[in-house]
């Protein structure tokens, strides 16, 4: 009698395999090759016809994986059959090369060998093996499946009829019987028995009940069935390999010979025209022995690699970068070289918290520029510009966003010029540019309705921009530009970020949070309350752009400090949402010399480190030294006298700021305190020594 010869198994990869293993790769595995639990599926055998010659050509017998094969509640589509497997990822292309990849399959085997012998479970019969390499910078994907088969000793034969119509034999009425009670069921069947009954009826059981539901039948009403991959007419699915291995090892006494049903019936036919496609035969083993096989029995020998498309035992590639959509290229990469972080150095790094962070930038000169391509490097978003200017020939050498073809036909501007060139570098940031002017004090509005309308429309513009974004950063030329948003800031609770620039000195600092007598941090203690740019000074803001030399008007800096300044702000902002307390994070003091678990334990540092107050840097001496600013009562910025004013008279209050150059120093006290100082020297009662001489 003939050998039987099995379709053997063939995988088929949905592309959303590779980006799900992707986030699996970065995420979770990061550098471990553990093996992980994967699941597939696979439906009855299909077959077309060719439109030429009319023959049926029979279609692979595929095992389908896709992005939800890594999910831990997988279920198969309908009429498909869901099988287990293990997939293991190496971290280099030369490991997965050199895996003893024939201790791998092994190991696999004896999952199912172990299987049958202890649980007698089918669902593990059919398992498969995935082994993978995933070159994640070129979104190439090495992979291997195996299928693991045990090899049957002697070989199992077909009868002379071969296989042949289930429908001649069985009739109509008993498939179409079966198929009724296999679509009662809630899952498809990999395999199950077959009785034919008396009254000449059918009932099926899991093939797990076969001691039991064929106890009193006779053999020749007794059918061994299996969804059957295989639409080949003389092949059947390779699926049937390890039932028959399964059935000698358990019940030797009983299957030496079997009537096999390839049911490939999932939908009846639609009419009585068309035939059932499901086909029986009869195999038979060498009888011999019968061997009582138990935990100690040698599993059998075992095949199922793939062969790749030419034939050949080896892996294929997938390589998806042709296919894919370069802005989507682009974002995964962005998130690449920002994930590898948690890989060795930062596990605990929260870089969705840094992403997805909206932050404003007002001013988009040389501060502007540089800011925004670090926070780029930070993987953020969300980031919007502020500015009344356009781009001049000045502009381009300092400001990495612009080119020459924006200074032409008198210039671009600023904002959206800026927004625009971040969306060239990379597509996927959500940018925009507004040409806004800022009001200020000491620069008075004019008394008409018309500049009054102006000022009150850009004033309400820029509290709306404010209110949608988490971190504000204050990059203007002037002291007094960043007076309104400094308010507006800390009214609405803002992250604030300042950056200003000397000749070769810089500072950069966070402005302090509101506080409440009753909150405390994440250590314990009550929240500290931090200074802002106005603290330190003792004066209203006015006017210090007006009666400026050429070299007054232009921002005159050694060409590395704004850069400098602009990393160390964005870097500022990092380390501070990392910190459990964000915004209300207290300042190391200036000098701590404190472990880096020692200022964990105090609170003071975040994953990335220390998250001080103020950073004022000297390029002249290479030198940076951290600060700390307390909060000052009488601060025309921050002090809850100005932050009530404004909250509670809103437009009236600002404007009266902007101009009445006495209006700050009145509201927060300071001409009082500047009267007391000069009252305090004028008591002080001035003696000349004589001279000797």
């Amino acid at each position: 009698m003939p050998i039987v010869q099995f379709a053997p198994l063939s995988s088929l990869v949905q592309p959303a395999l590779w980006h799900k293993l992707t986030d699996l790769k970065i995420d979770v595995l990061k550098l471990s090759d553990a093996s992980v639990p994967i699941s597939g599926s696979y439906a009855a055998g299909r077959s077309v016809k060719d439109r030429e010659s009319g023959q049926e050509i029979s279609l692979p017998c595929n095992i389908t994986v896709g992005s939800e094969s890594f999910d831990s509640d997988y279920s198969a589509p309908h009429g498909s059959v869901s099988v287990a497997g293990t997939l293991k990822n190496f971290n280099t292309i030369e490991e997965f090369k050199a895996a003893d990849k024939t201790a791998i399959f092994n190991s696999e085997a004896q999952i199912v060998w172990d299987t049958i012998l202890k649980t007698r479970d089918t669902t593990q019969l059919n398992r498969f093996l995935l082994i993978t390499f995933a070159d994640l910078k070129k979104y190439k994907y090495y992979y291997w499946f195996a299928f693991p088969a045990f090899v049957s000793k002697p070989a199992w034969e077909i009868h002379d009829r071969g296989w042949h119509s289930a429908e001649e034999e069985l009739g109509v009425d008993a498939l179409s019987a079966i198929h009724v009670q296999l679509t009662s069921q809630s899952t498809a069947f990999p395999y199950f028995l077959v009785r034919k009954e008396p009254s000449g009826g059918v009932s099926i059981a899991p093939v797990e009940s076969y001691e039991t539901f064929y106890a009193s039948t006779a053999s020749e009403n007794q059918i061994i069935a299996f969804l059957d991959p295989s639409s080949d007419p003389s092949n059947p699915g390779w699926p049937l390999r390890n039932l028959l291995t399964y059935l000698r090892a358990l019940y030797p006494e009983s299957t030496s010979k079997l009537r096999i049903l390839r049911w490939r019936d999932t939908e009846a036919p639609p009419s009585p025209n068309i035939p059932w496609k499901s086909q029986l035969g009869t195999l038979s083993v060498a009888s011999t022995e019968p061997t009582i096989v138990d935990s100690s029995s040698p599993r059998p020998s075992a095949v199922g690699w793939e062969k790749n498309p030419q034939g050949k035992l080896g892996p294929r590639v997938a390589d998806l970068a042709p296919m894919m959509d370069p802005t989507r290229l682009a974002a995964q990469a962005v998130d690449l070289n920002l994930k590898l972080m948690r890989w060795r150095i930062l596990p605990a790094l929260d870089l969705d918290r840094i992403s997805s962070t909206r932050c404003l930038l007002l001013g988009a000169g040389t501060l502007g520029c540089y800011v925004a391509r670090a926070l780029m490097g930070w993987g953020v978003r969300t980031i919007t510009f502020v500015d009344s200017g356009k781009v001049s020939f000045s502009n381009p050498v300092r400001q990495p966003l612009f080119e020459f073809a924006d200074c032409l036909d008198g210039g671009k501007p600023k904002a959206e010029c800026a927004a625009a060139s971040l969306k060239k570098i990379f597509p996927g940031i959500n940018a925009t540019g507004h040409t806004l002017s800022i009001p200020m004090p000491g620069h008075p509005i004019p008394p008409n309705a018309s500049s009054i309308s102006q000022a009150k429309a850009d004033v309400e513009k820029l509290e709306s921009l404010i209110e949608e974004h988490d971190a504000v950063f204050l990059l203007m030329d002037s002291r007094e530009s960043r007076w309104l948003p400094t308010v507006i800031g800390a009214a609405k609770g803002k992250i604030v970020l300042n950056a200003a620039l000397g000749f070769d000195s810089y500072l950069v600092m966070r402005h302090g949070a509101r506080v409440s007598s009753l909150s405390t941090g994440a250590n314990g203690k009550p929240h500290q309350k931090l200074g802002c740019y106005y603290c330190n000074d003792i004066v209203a803001p006015a006017d210090s752009l007006t009666d400026r030399t050429l070299d007054q008007m232009c921002t005159v800096t050694r060409p590395g400090i704004a850069p400098i300044a602009a990393a160390t702000a964005v870097e500022l902002l990092a380390s501070l949402l990392q910190h459990p307390d964000r915004n209300h994070a207290p300042a190391p003091p200036p000098n701590t010399n404190a472990s880096v678990e020692a200022n964990e334990e105090e609170g003071l540092s975040s994953v990335l480190g220390l998250v001080p107050h103020q950073l004022r840097g000297f390029l002249g001496q290479f030198k940076t030294m951290p600060l700390v600013g307390a909060a000052y009562d009488r601060c025309t910025g921050c002090s809850e006298i100005v932050l009530q004013a404004y909250e509670k008279d809103g437009f009236p209050m600002l404007l009266q700021a902007f101009n009445d150059i006495k209006y700050l120093e009145t509201l927060t006290g300071l001409d009082k305190l500047f009267e007391e100082g000069e009252s305090a020297i004028n008591d002080i009662d001035w003696h000349e020594e004589e001279d000797d001489f």
